[in-house]
């Protein structure tokens, strides 16, 4: 039962969102590529709650080397669905973009989403490459945390800054949950190196 609740729970909070974007008016006269680079940001979002979940083995029925795989497969997921988010909305805006990666767009939300993408491809290159570059396992986990609250919190920044096609309940729950699953993920690993 308690697996059950968990599962159900994870489920509604990533499937709320994305339903209350499919529904939104601001979507109306959108071209297809800017919709989806949307979606793709409302996915990339979803993504950053199960990261954790997996890395502090909070997903029922998971053992903890099945848990860890899925998370490298979701970080990979997270990669693509930042590079979908980017390339769509270039195609639809390249000067609005160039703004953004060269850090003189007059949006704050712009700049803390480009800190976001940063922070993720970080992450990406050094779980790709921490073993080739030699670098200790604890400093490779405390990198990887510092990370994490820069993605996390870039990210939610991004998201409650933009007023767009996400859902404003919806969006505060979901990154509600982003922020306390992350926060619970610094302080155990805090604890545990302690």
């Amino acid at each position: 039962m308690r697996a059950a609740l968990i599962w159900g729970g994870l489920g509604l909070a990533l499937a709320l969102p994305l339903g209350a974007a499919a529904l939104s008016p601001l979507l109306a006269w959108r071209e297809p590529v800017y919709i989806a680079a949307g979606f793709a940001g409302v996915i990339g979002l979803g993504l950053l709650l199960v990261q954790p979940l997996l890395a502090l083995g909070l997903l029922p029925g998971l053992s903890a080397p099945h848990a860890r795989r899925i998370h490298g497969w979701t970080g990979a997921s997270l990669v693509a669905a930042v590079i979908l988010h980017v390339v769509g909305l270039w195609i639809t805006s390249p000067p609005d973009v160039i703004d953004a990666l060269t850090f003189t767009s007059p949006t704050p939300f712009s700049i803390w989403g480009v800190l976001a993408m940063w922070g993720i491809f970080a992450t990406a290159l050094l779980a790709a490459s921490w073993r080739r570059l030699h670098l200790h396992p604890r400093l490779w986990r405390r990198a990887h945390l510092a990370l994490a609250a820069l993605i996390a919190g870039g990210t939610i920044a991004h998201a409650l800054l933009i007023d767009g096609t996400m859902e404003l309940f919806t969006k505060l729950g979901l990154c509600l949950l982003v922020g306390l699953t992350v926060a619970r993920a610094l302080v155990a690993r805090w604890g545990a190196r302690r």
